[in-house]
């Protein structure tokens, strides 16, 4: 039996040692590190995923299989709900390193599955909800720096303190409901311009887009 964590990073700002530090201070022990580098969690499903694919036929019964979150398994509702059922179906058991969550397939009792299925659905609807605002912000802050350019291509305001890369790293901590001092130690970042970044991500994002990042 053994313990595998799979790791997929989309932006700049996500890196693999990241993840795995996260898993190993979390408890896990792990066995076997498995990662998709530069896949986008919206447009790419998990079997389309190189090694994504090498999860389905690397992990067997009695195996666990650690991801950071669930939407590392799936870009959306069905495809990260349909994943962790088969993973289940197999014998695999789920967990992961946010909030301690287990999808174990060999629950019996009807009640404790129905409230595992509830959950499931619940954190899988959750993850395409957060992609999708990720998502929307990043459009509304290119959008408000394109009006803002034609209105004035001179002015662009203060150059952003943080890189595109850091912006993407302190929206993933932020996800993963992580505090403003953390961040800003990880980042290197101020607290003052992670509160910035928090209270007005669009904004951030757009300052970004102006300065040509």
């Amino acid at each position: 039996m053994r313990t595998v964590l799979y790791m997929r990073t989309s932006t700049r700002g996500q890196t693999i040692d990241h993840q795995l530090t996260q898993a190993q201070q979390a408890g896990f022990v792990i066995d076997e590190v498995v990662a998709d580098a530069g896949e986008s969690g919206i447009s790419t499903t998990l079997a389309e995923r190189p090694q994504g694919r090498r999860l389905f036929d690397l992990l067997r019964e009695g195996d666990t299989l650690v991801v950071r979150w669930v939407d590392r398994l799936g870009r959306n509702y069905r495809d990260v709900s349909d994943n962790i059922r088969a993973f289940m179906d197999r014998g695999v058991v789920v967990r992961t390193v946010i909030h301690g969550m287990t999808f174990d397939g060999s629950i019996k009792d009807p009640m404790l599955q129905a409230v595992r299925d509830a959950l499931l659905g619940f954190m899988a609807a959750l993850s395409q909800a957060q992609a999708e605002a990720t998502k929307e912000a990043q459009r509304v802050g290119i959008e408000h720096a394109k009006k803002a350019g034609e209105g004035d291509r001179k002015y662009r305001g203060r150059k952003p303190s943080y890189s595109r890369g850091t912006f993407n790293k302190v929206m993933e901590m932020l996800e993963s409901k992580t505090g403003p001092t953390v961040i800003a130690n990880a980042t290197g970042l101020t607290v003052q311009t992670v509160l910035r970044i928090t209270r007005n991500p669009e904004g951030a994002a757009a300052a970004l887009t102006a300065w040509g990042e």
